[in-house]
């Protein structure tokens, strides 16, 4: 199965104009959530900048909370796939670096496990490629009225889940 799971403003985004994400935060509930949720993943897959991003959970400040340290632990034991052209090395464990995005590849990666797949580009592209099974959205209460859209155009989605969380948070999960 092949998940896309993001953190988003209320307006659609996962980043605002300037490429900021700070909103985004999670409290402890929702990162416990977050947790959960990807505790099963066998792979992650990212663009260049997402991984950039995600490469903080090598290796957090070991004075973190309990969840953010639970995250990292969870992070670090799942493989990652980072396509990008220009990105030279991978510098965390149990990554691999491909120049091209390969949708047979993907479909495989999916039928063998757990797949998600982080970062709205990337998502896009397999979402409108019929790749993505599932999407969960955490909406934040916030609207930054402009920067990545989380989802792209043209994506065709049903809601089979949702849950408010007590700082104003949605999750919802929908079949794609």
């Amino acid at each position: 199965m092949l998940t896309y799971a993001a953190i988003a403003s209320l307006d659609g985004y996962v980043n605002d104009s300037s490429g900021g994400f700070g909103w985004a935060a999670p409290d402890d509930e929702v990162h416990a959530f977050v947790n959960d949720l990807e505790r099963h993943v066998g792979t992650y897959l990212y663009g260049r900048r997402m991984y950039e991003v995600m490469r903080y959970w090598d290796g957090p400040p070991s004075d973190s909370d309990p969840v953010s340290l639970d995250y990292a632990g969870v992070w670090q034991a799942t493989d990652k796939v980072v396509y990008s052209r220009t990105l030279r090395e991978v510098t965390t464990p149990r990554t691999q670096l491909l120049s091209e995005l390969d949708l047979e590849q993907v479909r495989a990666l999916a039928a063998a496990g757990s797949v998600t797949v982080g970062g709205a580009t990337l998502a896009g592209q397999l979402l409108l490629a019929g790749v993505v099974d599932e999407v969960h959205l955490l909406l934040h209460p916030v609207t930054v009225g402009g920067g990545t859209p989380a989802l792209p155009g043209g994506a065709e989605l049903e809601l089979v889940e949702q849950r408010r969380f007590d700082s104003g948070v949605v999750h919802l999960r929908y079949r794609a």
